[in-house]
């Protein structure tokens, strides 16, 4: 077997392929009860898989789904401690009947494999297992010390990890938090993350008689719960595409000329974007390009909507209530807590007379803004290059993954996010899928990324 990691991942990589097939496998919904038995399975796969490639593993129990914790600490205190986050739980995989192949039976089609978790973020995160044993395998160590930390709440939220990290702070310490749960910019494009964008998700409910009445005998003299949600609603943007809310922009932090050139100096096409979609235009605030719009501003968008009656047929009701589901993607330096406040008083003030409002926080997250300088990007930049064959670009992310800030605030650490799934790789949707070539070629720019910070 050869001493290089490189090649030793090369040499294995149609068994690393099977064993992600059997991780892809285990249905690991996190939301739903009737599959906390394959929440543990996968825990303990996962557990074992770490074991396998070298490094001490254990399962931490939370008040939800576990944790997977592996460590490797034969580098010495010299050494800087990289800290691996992912997360093994998936998606709901519903609606099934749009999946052309069984959600957890992965699928290999066109240099590609479906299946739920594929993307998100199973593939992801075991290409840092691979990685770590190509390491120990090929040379009886690691370059640097590792953590890997992997839980199982990730798509409900992660209410248990916050609470976990602070607890085991000390035994978490880190330089370095390497996470895998994002997008390349394009095919043959690696990329590493600028920013993330928060959330502040909320619902807005509306309620009027204390039950649905007859549109013909009340409609006119009793305010709709139905009609005010909706004007609620259509208060929440001005004609320019702008949040209307009173004060939403007041922390918001412009980004500077240069990051708005570099965005602006990427290869993306805008028709291509649309056609995609399947839409007749794109839309959103004024003055900014897509990129723009997706990566540095903030939003608000309609989620769900629910009121009346909506099955077949005619039923004339004008409903006692009616609730929206509304999110906001926020960026540095706004929170959660002050845009739920600020939306709170706006539909109150908006809110026409005759129903009562109501403003619940389900959950958010705060935005990111990574530091470009020093070894970590240094050293992804360089890694991905070998991997690829081309530069890695600079990019920002319209998702949110709020356990970076408390990664980097809580450890004292720097955080890199570097993905290889692409855009339209279907993440929380039917046919998931990830790139077999980018599985392959990600594991080399890990191998090299670790190797890099240990020489850092």
């Amino acid at each position: 077997m050869s001493t290089d990691p490189r090649a030793y991942a090369r040499q294995n990589l149609d068994r690393f392929r099977r064993e992600l097939y059997d991780f892809l496998r285990i249905p690991s919904v996190s939301a739903k009860t009737e599959h906390a038995g394959d929440m543990a399975a996968a825990a303990e796969w996962l557990r074992a898989r770490l074991q396998e490639a070298g490094l001490a593993a254990e399962i931490r129990e939370t008040p939800g789904h576990p944790i997977v914790l592996g460590k490797w600490t034969g580098a010495g205190s010299d050494a800087p401690t990289v800290l691996i986050y992912g997360h093994y739980d998936v998606q709901p995989p519903e609606p099934l009947e749009e999946w052309h192949a069984p959600p957890f039976e992965p699928t290999e089609r066109d240099g590609r494999v479906y299946a739920r978790g594929a993307a998100d973020d199973k593939g992801q995160l075991y290409m840092h297992v691979k990685a770590l044993e190509a390491h120990l395998s090929a040379t009886g160590r690691l370059p640097v010390n590792v953590i890997v930390l992997a839980e199982g709440e990730e798509e409900v939220g992660s209410v248990n990890l916050v609470p976990f990290v602070e607890r085991h702070a000390a035994e978490l310490a880190c330089d370095y938090v390497v996470i895998s749960d994002s997008n390349m910019f394009d095919e043959g494009m690696p990329s590493i993350l600028f920013s993330l964008r928060g959330l502040a998700y909320l619902e807005v409910h509306v309620t009027g008689p204390r039950g649905d009445l007859h549109s013909g005998q009340f409609g006119g003299t009793v305010a709709n719960p139905a009609n005010a949600l909706a004007k609620i609603l259509a208060s929440l943007h001005d004609a320019q595409g702008r949040v209307a809310v009173e004060g939403f922009y007041d922390d918001v932090v412009e980004w500077d000329a240069e990051t708005r050139e570099r965005i602006r100096k990427l290869p993306f096409d805008e028709e291509r974007y649309r056609r995609e979609l399947g839409v007749d235009a794109l839309a959103g605030e004024e003055g900014w390009n897509t990129l723009e719009r997706l990566w540095i501003r903030p939003t608000c968008d309609v989620n769900g909507l629910l009121s009346g009656y909506t099955g077949e047929g005619a039923k004339t009701v004008l409903p006692a209530r009616a609730m929206a589901k509304v999110s906001f993607r926020l960026v540095p330096d706004q929170t959660p807590e002050r845009i739920a406040e600020l939306v709170r008083a706006h539909v109150e003030r908006v809110a026409p007379e005759g129903v009562r409002v109501e403003v619940r926080e389900l959950h958010g997250g705060r935005p990111w803004r990574a530091n470009l300088e020093g070894a970590l990007v240094h050293a992804a930049s360089e890694a991905l290059q070998e991997a690829f064959g081309v530069p890695a670009v600079l990019q920002g992310e319209g998702g949110s993954i709020p356990i970076v800030v408390d990664f980097e605030e809580k450890l004292g650490a720097s955080a890199l996010l570097v993905g290889f799934a692409l855009p339209g790789c279907n993440l929380h949707a039917p046919n998931e899928w990830f790139p077999l070539e980018h599985f392959d070629r990600g594991i080399e720019a890990l191998v090299a990324l670790y190797k890099k910070l240990g020489t850092a």
